[in-house]
């Protein structure tokens, strides 16, 4: 990982001295005086995945939190061999290190909300409902790669994991009110439809081996949203966002709030429930097992560098 900092001048000289006697860091880089706002020196340097943490506590028991800045960057490749000396320092491996403070960082992104996340939720559940429509699988698959809800519900997890509060309420709320409002708006399409005479009641209640399973939720849907919710939190905190489109398309949240908006719509209350169990089960599977996964990642994270012996940063800060 890359970090630019900006350190008040007062505390250059220690940050200094702690970044360059710790074997986990390389590539450091001073510029006096370079930063105007705030003011203070840039120093730059390229620290092991594994110490990020350690060092992100140390830069914020020196106040740079505060009085100074700190940015973090992914670095693709190091191919020198001073890179890879410094990377044998850290204990563990790079993919099993979570970065604390950029996963809550992460969390208050998506938590934030946005009309291009309504935008994008009410879109995927409206292809989600022509998908039920249609009986097609093929649509159903895209309304689920379409839909950006998994990152709030990470965001959920992230603040029911850490207690932070404050950033469970906000997406829990962000969370509630997309799929109300993607349901509403896609109910109101679905009502035009009938109108014209595109769909009726039988529309939903037909019989659709493609789709059927939306509404008929079995405990094989709560295994996969427990299963996709641990490699969901595993992808965001491991830097692996590849990994997400996997659990996108493993998830019925999307297809079940489709479901669920038609058949309000066209009033067939058979399924109206099943839809509604679907959405839950999976919504409350996933944010479930993600926090689970950031607690036992917390306990590994708390005990491996110990047993395996930590860098001056983090021992600084303990002391």
């Amino acid at each position: 990982m890359h970090l630019r900092l900006i350190v008040p001048p007062d505390r250059t000289s220690r940050v200094l001295d702690t970044l360059v006697d710790d074997p986990r860091v390389t590539s450091v880089v001073r510029l006096p005086g370079a930063a105007q706002r705030p003011a203070g020196d840039v120093v730059e340097c390229d620290v092991t995945r594994e110490a990020t943490s350690d060092i992100l506590a140390y830069l914020k028991h020196e106040g740079l939190y505060d009085e100074g800045s700190v940015a973090i960057a992914d670095v693709d490749a190091a191919p020198s061999r001073n890179a890879r000396e410094t990377e044998k320092a850290a204990p563990g491996a790079p993919d099993d290190a979570v970065i604390w403070d950029a996963v809550v960082d992460q969390a208050y992104n998506e938590a934030a909300g946005s009309w291009v996340y309504y935008a994008f939720l009410t879109l995927a559940t409206m292809i989600a409902a022509v998908a039920v429509v249609t009986d097609s699988s093929i649509l159903v698959v895209g309304a689920m790669v379409v839909g950006p809800e998994f990152g709030v519900v990470a965001a959920l997890a992230v603040g029911l994991a850490l207690r932070n509060w404050g950033l469970t309420w906000r997406s829990a709320r962000l969370l509630v009110l997309g799929f109300v409002l993607a349901i509403a708006l896609t109910a109101l399409a679905a009502l035009l439809a009938r109108a014209v005479g595109w769909i009726d009641v039988e529309s939903v209640t037909a019989d659709r081996p493609l789709t059927g399973f939306i509404w008929r939720p079995d405990r094989w849907s709560a295994v996969v949203a427990v299963l996709a919710g641990c490699a969901g939190v595993l992808s965001q905190t491991a830097g692996r966002s590849n990994a997400l489109v996997g659990v996108f398309i493993s998830v019925t949240t999307v297809p079940a709030a489709g479901d669920l908006a038609l058949s309000l719509a066209l009033w067939a209350p058979g399924h109206v429930g099943g839809a509604a169990a679907q959405l839950g089960i999976n919504l409350v599977g996933m944010t479930v097992a993600g926090v689970v996964t950031l607690l036992v990642q917390r306990v590994i994270w708390r005990t491996y560098p110990r047993l395996k012996g930590r860098g001056k940063a983090g021992a600084r800060v303990e002391a």
